[in-house]
């Protein structure tokens, strides 16, 4: 039996939050922006309600990152890249996802595939330039 849900101010107002960045925030950052206007809200509500939202389908995790887990509103395909610096995550909406891959799982292991996330790590181009502008003041040259 489908669980109701019944309206929440605190409930809408975490959805909106999430809904109107691109930070791809954690719990923390989310109870943090709501916590002046919401001051009886806690982070056991943040948590609950994007467990809930996850569920729904509503917001998707993008993964665990500084061990935090990231969230995003944005459920069309796309994929992610997440600096290992920095830990900002962004998203790749012109890298078009492989048909081709699901296809490849499907063919070698036998899975059906519905679908998939692509996730890139590395060094996001802020952090490249403030490591080759300190190499620049240290002398080292690339």
């Amino acid at each position: 039996m489908e669980r109701t849900t019944r309206y929440s101010k605190k409930r809408q107002a975490i959805l909106e939050v999430i809904r109107g960045t691109s930070v791809h925030p954690t719990a923390d950052w989310i109870y943090q922006q709501l916590k002046p206007s919401h001051p009886d809200l806690s982070l056991g509500t943040v948590y609950r309600n994007l467990s809930l939202f996850r569920e729904q389908g509503v917001v998707k995790s993008v993964g665990v990152v500084d061990g935090q887990e990231r969230f995003d509103a944005d459920l069309s395909p796309h994929s992610h890249f997440i600096c290992t610096q920095c830990g900002a995550v962004f998203d790749l909406h012109t890298m078009a996802l492989d048909k081709g891959l699901d296809d490849t799982v499907e063919e070698q292991y036998g899975h059906h595939v519905s679908h998939h996330d692509l996730t890139f790590r590395g060094v996001c181009h802020t952090c490249c330039k403030k490591r080759s502008k300190q190499d620049t003041a240290n002398g080292i040259s690339s």
